[in-house]
């Protein structure tokens, strides 16, 4: 019994682990989409809720992704689960890939190369908005 118990816990600690790994607004954006999903409100969602959901977030699952999720899930995908089942597929991004798709977007031309006027059009316009003085 004891022994049951304890695994209990450990298995709830470690799912419970997984809403330090969003801010407030990822989890709001999620658990928004979760609940547009869960068609029947009974806090779950099935495996083509599932696939529809990722759509809705930007994602192109395939088949046998989706599959995948719904077979590492252990048991019923309830919100916790679903944020940890997120949580292992933006982990599993490739951070090369963003980054050569964000540089893309910076080289206007297409050269593969950033210029000087691209780059202070950047600077300008994104993020931390730069001065002319401060781009140069």
């Amino acid at each position: 019994m004891a022994y049951q118990k304890q695994k209990r816990k450990r298995a709830a600690r470690q799912n419970s682990n997984v809403f330090s790994i969003f801010d407030q607004k990822q989890i709001a954006e999620f658990k928004e989409a979760f609940s547009l999903f869960d068609h029947d409100a009974d806090g779950f969602v099935d495996k083509e809720d599932l696939k529809d959901m990722l759509h809705s977030l930007g994602q192109a699952p395939t088949e046998e992704y989706v599959e995948s999720m719904v077979n590492e899930a252990a048991g019923p995908i309830n919100f916790t689960m679903f944020l940890t089942l997120m949580a292992e597929k933006l982990s599993s991004t490739d951070p090369e890939q963003d980054i050569r798709m964000a540089f893309e977007s910076f080289d206007d031309d297409g050269s593969g190369l950033i210029n000087a006027s691209e780059l202070r059009e950047a600077m300008a316009s994104l993020g931390d908005r730069m001065t002319e003085a401060e781009v140069g």
